[in-house]
């Protein structure tokens, strides 16, 4: 295979193919119905909006939908929906985007980290019941990285103790756990379907429930010219339709246009997703030191691959840390290849010493008993503390062509085979943040 391109080599890929990656794949239905919303100047009513949100509760397989104007904002009314507030506890994994949980805290709630399979990135059952304390009220459950966390056991621990169970589907839009889709466990699911998302409608998103209380609650919470359709003349006189929130939560006709397009081609383009990183994993699946990380059980998948991840054995590679074995791929492959995931949400201080809205003393804890120490409360999280070190992410291919494919399994065996000519680089870096830290080093 000759020499690494990063040690003076030929690369396998001079130039990369954007039309492998480019996402939002659009088309001429797309097209138009952004120009019909324009053209008419109906950009901040509901009715398309309303058209889209049926349509999607028919295709996510529930009976309510509220369209948002973004996923964290969907996530913070499914928060306030199920009832957090102050003194309240929320249990979320650490390794997980900031909008899944940091809501909770405008709620006068906490957030209270758990840990992660090491295997799979998922909320570990065992962390989740060991963290639960006497104001635990709900459990945000993470689909991670598109993949599917796992509900029965979640399910279980849930209904033994009495605690609401909020799905945060950004990352998983479409997939399944156990032939189940995944937004269908919980008392509330919400999700973000802005441009880079596996459903992708340029910025917004989705709450959707079986619940008519927390789908009311929500629609009351940031939806003033819609309460009226929930609450009854008496509910109606005293608050008026003043948002409870104080929030204007609607999602831009605009985008909800395009989510009506979307729905119609999103499965068969999850499904081409889904056949290309399979071929992608067919040719690299026997190097020892690398893992797929994809569900076992039947039933279950990764829908559209968004942000996925594999595992990484330093070890297998002479010690060689992702950070370097990632560069020495991505001078190969002209890009495309990436290290670590998110930050552990429990090396921030704004979940437990910043004072944000004026409370005398943090925010996190301003509802709380006194004396109650909320890092405590997370303790160590051995896996989450770890993960940015053992993940690498590979291509996100939206196309399943394998004449474009193969080079970046040739590049990946290139490097596996020739990994001796490799230098440690930068190797603290991920544990720091992984990928969102290292392009601010840059």
């Amino acid at each position: 295979m000759g020499k690494l391109a990063i040690t003076g080599g030929t690369p396998v890929l001079k130039a990369q193919d954007e039309g492998l990656f480019h996402w939002p794949i659009v088309n001429d239905a797309m097209r138009a119905a952004q120009a019909q919303v324009l053209e008419t100047g109906n950009m901040s009513g509901t009715d398309i909006a309303r058209r889209f949100e049926a349509s999607f509760a028919s295709w996510q397989e529930r009976k309510y939908a509220l369209s948002h104007n973004n996923g964290t904002n969907a996530l913070n009314a499914a928060m306030f929906a199920v009832g957090l507030g102050p003194g309240d506890e929320i249990i979320c994994t650490s390794v997980t985007y900031w909008a899944s949980c940091t809501g909770a805290l405008a709620l006068g709630a906490a957030v209270v980290f758990c840990d992660i399979d090491p295997d799979t990135l998922q909320m570990d059952p065992a962390s989740l019941e060991a963290h639960i304390t006497p104001r635990t009220k709900a459990i945000m459950v993470v689909h991670y990285m598109a993949h599917p966390a796992p509900m029965d056991e979640i399910m279980a621990i849930a209904r033994k103790h009495g605690l609401k169970i909020i799905e945060d589907v950004s990352h998983a839009q479409g997939g399944h756990y156990k032939g189940r889709k995944l937004g269908t466990f919980g008392d509330v699911a919400a999700m973000s379907l802005m441009s880079c998302k596996s459903f992708a409608i340029g910025e917004g998103g989705m709450l959707v429930t079986d619940d008519a209380e927390i789908f009311k609650r929500a629609v009351v919470f940031g939806h003033y010219d819609r309460i009226i359709d929930v609450c009854t003349d008496e509910e109606m006189e005293g608050p008026k339709n003043i948002p409870w929130g104080g929030l204007k939560n609607r999602m831009h006709q605009t985008s909800a246009a395009i989510g009506l397009e979307q729905l119609k081609k999103h499965d068969a383009e999850i499904a081409e997703i889904d056949r290309a990183m399979k071929y992608f994993w067919k040719g690299i699946s026997d190097i020892p030191g690398i893992s797929m990380i994809y569900p076992k059980e039947e039933g279950s998948d990764k829908a559209g691959w968004y942000a996925s991840r594999f595992l990484y054995d330093a070890a297998a590679f002479g010690g060689i840390s992702n950070v370097t074995f990632c560069e020495a791929l991505n001078a190969e492959a002209c890009g495309g290849f990436s290290f670590g995931c998110n930050m552990p949400l429990h090396f921030s201080s704004v979940f437990f010493d910043i004072d944000i809205y004026g409370h005398g003393r943090p925010t996190a804890s301003a509802f709380l008993p006194d004396g109650v120490d909320l890092r405590a409360e997370t303790g160590a999280l051995p896996n989450a503390e770890k993960v940015n070190m053992r993940v690498l992410g590979e291509p996100w291919f939206k196309h399943d062509d394998h004449a474009k494919i193969d080079p970046y399994i040739e590049a990946l065996r290139k490097v596996a085979a020739n990994v001796g000519e490799l230098q440690p680089i930068n190797d603290t870096t991920p544990i720091l943040g992984g990928i969102a830290l290292s392009k601010r080093k840059k």
